[in-house]
This record gives C-alpha cells, sequence and structure tokens, in this order.
C-alpha cells in the first residue's frame, strides 16, 4: 500500500484505533489498484527471495493488497493465504489469483489479530501493508506469533524522506485536524533502530537493507496524473470540498514534478526487513 498513514486527508484527530481500521478497511476498497499494485511488485519479488520462500514452505501475505507476495510466493511453489482488512482487497486479490491460475486462500483479517493459530507459518511476509498498523509492537507480535521456530517475517517500509512520506506530509495539510499523535508514522517502520526496538525480544535475528522502487508511467504528465487514480486519492476526492481537493492535487503535482525525470521515471527508497523467530 502506497500510504504511510491511512489517508491523512480523511483523518479526524478524534479517530481511536478501531475507526482508524474501518476507515483503513473502506478506503482501500476504493479506486483503482491496478497501477499502484504494478509499481510494488518488483519489491514483493525482493522480499520473497530475502526471505528465501520456497516450495513445499507454508506461507502467509499479511496486508496483502492484491496478493503480489501471495502470488509471487505460490510461484515459487508454496502454499499461501492472504489476508487483508480490506474486503474491497479481498475480492480483488481473489479475482487477480484466480485469473493468475494461483489457489490461494484468502481471509479477511487485522494484522493485529491474525485469526490464525501458533507457529502456523513457515513465513509471513507484507509488503507496504503492516507497516501502517496503528500499534506496531502489537503488530510485530501477531506476525511472529504465526510462524513456526526458526521461521521468518519479512516486511517492506517506505524511509523517512522518500516519495512516499513526502506524500503523507501534503496529506497531513489537508486533514480535518491534527493527525492523532498516539499513532506512529509509517515510514518510522524504515527506521532500523525502530524496527529493531519493534522485534526485541520476539525476533532471533533481524536484518535491514534499504532497497529502491522505481515508480514510474508512460510520461512525466501521465504519472502526475496515475497518482489520483489509487485508493487513497478517491477516498480524498469523495472527502475533501472540490476547491480544496485541486489544491491538493496541485501540491502532489509539484511534488512528482520535483522528483521524477522528464520521462515520468522517479525512485523512492523503502527498508527490506527479515526477522528470524528463535528456532
Amino acid at each position: 500500500m502506497l500510504t504511510t498513514r491511512s489517508p491523512e486527508a480523511v483523518t479526524s484527530a478524534a479517530m481511536g484505533t478501531a475507526d482508524l481500521k474501518q476507515m483503513q478497511s473502506t478506503i482501500w476498497g476504493k479506486g483503482d489498484y491496478t497501477l499502484l499494485s504494478g509499481w510494488l511488485r518488483p519489491a514483493s519479488v525482493e522480499l520473497c527471495d530475502a526471505c528465501a520462500v520456497s516450495a513445499g514452505q507454508e506461507v502467509l501475505d499479511a496486508a496483502a493488497g492484491d496478493g503480489n507476495f501471495a502470488i509471487t510466493s505460490a510461484r515459487e511453489g508454496a502454499a499461501v493465504v492472504a489476508c487483508d482488512i480490506s474486503p474491497g482487497m479481498i475480492e480483488r486479490g481473489r479475482r487477480r489469483s484466480a485469473d493468475e491460475g494461483f489457489d490461494i486462500d484468502w481471509v479477511e483479517a487485522d494484522v493485529e489479530e491474525l485469526p490464525f493459530e501458533d507457529a502456523r507459518f513457515d513465513c509471513v511476509g507484507s509488503v507496504f501493508g503492516a507497516f501502517i498498523a496503528p500499534r506496531p509492537r502489537v503488530a510485530a507480535q501477531e506476525l511472529l506469533r504465526v510462524v513456526r521456530p526458526g521461521g521468518t517475517v519479512g516486511m517492506t517500509a517506505w524511509v523517512p524522506g522518500a516519495y512516499v512520506p513526502r506524500l503523507g506530509e501534503i496529506s497531513r495539510k489537508y486533514a480535518p485536524g491534527p493527525p492523532d499523535p498516539d499513532v506512529p508514522l509509517g515510514e518510522d517502520w524504515g527506521v532500523e533502530e525502530n524496527v529493531r526496538e519493534r522485534f526485541e525480544g520476539l525476533a532471533g535475528s533481524v536484518t535491514t537493507e534499504v532497497r529502491t522502487l522505481v515508480i514510474e508511467g508512460d510520461s512525466l504528465d501521465d504519472l502526475i496524473e496515475d497518482q489520483f487514480n489509487t485508493p487513497p486519492m478517491a477516498a480524498a476526492r469523495e472527502a475533501m470540498p472540490p476547491d480544496v481537493f485541486e489544491r491538493y492535487r496541485e501540491d502532489l503535482r509539484g511534488l512528482v514534478r520535483e522528483l521524477a525525470d522528464d520521462a515520468g521515471r522517479m525512485e523512492s527508497e523503502y527498508l527490506l526487513i527479515v526477522a528470524r523467530k528463535p528456532g
């Protein structure tokens, strides 16, 4: 998922955790996820390799979106379950995995309260999904709980200062109130010290590496306009008065023009995380 906090453009300062999760569930069923899924897909391949997913393993794709990590793992021969908090995403994922010929079990679930028994999976992966859970330590505990001893939890998260966190800064300007200080930013997962703190006492080892993801369109103008078809932007368009949304669009256009080249290509750094459960 591209955003670093459930879209700040439609977040209320008074929103509690349950309300925030309900909003996430609704937002990610809106708009068009196809382009966003394509941009994020290479990170799924890199995470799958880093976790050494292989045939015969049981794998969970947590906060799966439309199933990039799930499909990559299934392609390796793993038996895969995918879960997401959004019913709309579940529908997209089921349709996509069926169309691509993969037998993946899709489950509606919250990464902070996974409906799976302890030590069920060899690997749990989450590509730009679990990093927006409002309680990072709880998410880390749950992801590792459902992994077998010696298994791995893999995550990706945007690093501070990259394109997507800067997009979040703009979005927060247009929020109807200040963000809840108790809900951390998603890019906090992109800082190695935070990762180690969140997995402390849970993982036997943690490795991190900064990688780069390319986001591109057919042209610079196309890349700019592509940003407004994603689920968070569709939700913002519904929530904002037209004049406010147009100002928001102009700020986002300016950010893309600043970071992308004339061909419509920009890079965004992220942190690839692999936590291994003690054997």
